[in-house]
């Protein structure tokens, strides 16, 4: 079995993804052949992993899929063994390696938990094969002890796999003293034993000024301190994956072309938006709700959905079907993605109830179709062409639901050489199921272009790569990254 490490924090966001990509990336720099791994992730922003000799792939947090870009390998649905993807407040889709396993509301996944653990523990053995490291990314805080008795994420993993523990503070949020001291505190012998130290995220300014810092938190808990990252400007070139940084996304500055994407409750890969944020003529504007959409857009998206029929009910509670319908009167393009083409159609139909108790909605009605969920899921990397463009796109399919109507006869791409998408009449508004549509880099100049925007010459992937070289340094530099590596067992 590889070594391997492992980054838990003292809470959500603290930067744990980043900080996992970036190791990968230093050491895959120093010659070793690393491996991403997370017990258990919470995302709707999934990506897709083949599996050999299935002709349809795995899901699997588009957090390890940046991390296995990092290593320089595929992405492999051993990974991220289990994925939580909520539909509503109190539960969730739950994927097992790979695989949609079912539904379980938030008390009854705590139940779950003991088998899923097999299932993380198989992973666990697959995933280091051939590797001479790991790095494991936690999730949440191990300092929930009230979950403890059936944690597979942080210490519940830790200790069965015998893998020792950094953990993480965020100290732009403030209070990172008391957060490492507290977890020290309050975690019971057995899993403090795991933690070999920790690292503060997040410093701005100059960092010596947290030397008393440090010298307070080994007080407390005897820990020795691996570095003091500062704030990473190049981490917002990265794909982002929680929806907690919504907020943060618009750029907020006034560019050629406004994006406005309505801040879906449930909102889904909207990583999809990442290319055109890097254009420097586009400035992308996450709408939260109880806000209207924007009247000097150019353009709206409207992004995946975990929960079509609920994120349509609660799009049109924030009047934005209102705001859209004057968007279209001013002339303005309207793109679906996924979830967001269902939306546009006439109606969404779920009568197995896939998604819920609401089994039909009326649509926005910009598009002339309408969708059936039906209980078999698409989950495929594929090969793709714009029709409207005649140029290669590149993505991945994630969705439930069949979509059928005129409009689809304009089809918006073809994808693995079927027809996919529809596009309106008049050529502004159009659909597809296809995530990552903006990745490619020729579509997207010529998308723009059609806007009367100037777009190219930004080659997103490699703007990716260097962005996590550009982290990998500043963790050589500010970490004692030989130690850390070290230390893995």
């Amino acid at each position: 079995m590889a070594k391997a490490i492992m980054l838990q924090g003292t809470g959500s966001d603290v930067g744990k993804t980043v900080l996992v990509a970036g190791l990968c990336r230093a050491a895959r720099k120093r010659g070793l052949q690393v491996r991403p791994f997370k017990p258990q992730n919470m995302s709707n922003n999934a990506a897709v992993a083949d599996i050999p000799g299935d002709k349809l792939g795995g899901e699997i947090g588009r957090a390890q899929w940046l991390q296995a870009i990092a290593c320089g390998v595929a992405p492999s649905i051993h990974m991220n063994p289990v994925l939580l993807k909520p539909q509503t407040d109190i539960g969730a889709q739950v994927v097992v390696q790979g695989k949609v396993f079912g539904e379980a509301r938030a008390r009854d996944y705590q139940a779950l938990k003991g088998r899923l653990m097999d299932a993380v523990l198989d992973s666990w053995a697959k995933v280091g094969d051939g590797a001479d490291l790991v790095i494991v990314e936690g999730a949440g805080s191990p300092a929930e002890v009230n979950l403890r008795s059936r944690d597979i994420a942080n210490m519940g993993f830790a200790t069965r796999a015998n893998v020792p523990v950094i953990l993480v503070g965020d100290i732009d949020r403030g209070g990172v003293i008391a957060s490492v001291a507290g977890t020290h505190l309050i975690l019971p012998e057995e899993d403090r034993r795991m933690i070999v130290g920790y690292l503060i995220n997040k410093f701005r300014g100059d960092v010596s000024l947290f030397d008393d810092g440090i010298k307070a938190i080994e007080t407390f808990t005897g820990w020795r301190c691996f570095g003091v990252v500062p704030w990473l400007k190049a981490a917002a070139r990265l794909p982002s994956e929680d929806s907690v940084v919504l907020e943060r996304l618009a750029s907020g500055e006034k560019r050629a072309l406004k994006v406005t994407v309505p801040m879906l409750s449930r909102i889904a890969n909207f990583d999809d938006l990442d290319p055109l944020k890097a254009e420097p003529q586009v400035e992308v504007v996450f709408v939260p709700p109880g806000q209207h959409l924007p009247e000097d857009a150019g353009l709206v998206i409207i992004p995946g959905s975990k929960s079509t029929i609920g994120d349509l009910l609660r799009f049109r509670e924030n009047g934005w079907d209102r705001d859209l319908a004057a968007h279209r009167k001013r002339g303005g393009h309207v793109v679906g993605i996924c979830g967001g083409f269902q939306m546009l159609g006439h109606v969404v139909r779920d009568p197995d109830g896939i998604e819920g108790s609401v089994t039909e909605t009326t649509g926005l009605g910009l598009l002339d179709v309408e969708t059936v969920m039906e209980p078999e899921k698409t989950v495929r990397n594929v090969s793709a062409r714009s029709v409207q463009f005649d140029l290669p796109l590149e993505g991945y399919e994630i969705h439930l639901g069949r979509t059928t109507g005129p409009d689809t006869l304009r089809p918006s791409a073809v994808i693995n050489g079927v027809d996919d998408g529809a596009i309106s009449a008049d050529g502004k508004v159009s659909g597809t199921y296809l995530h990552g549509l903006f990745s490619a880099d020729a579509f997207r100049a010529k998308f723009l272009e059609n806007l009367g925007v100037e777009g190219g010459g930004v080659d997103y992937r490699a703007e990716v790569e260097r962005a996590l070289d550009e982290v990998a340094a500043e963790l050589e530099t500010h970490l004692d990254c030989d130690a850390i590596f070290g230390l893995a067992r």
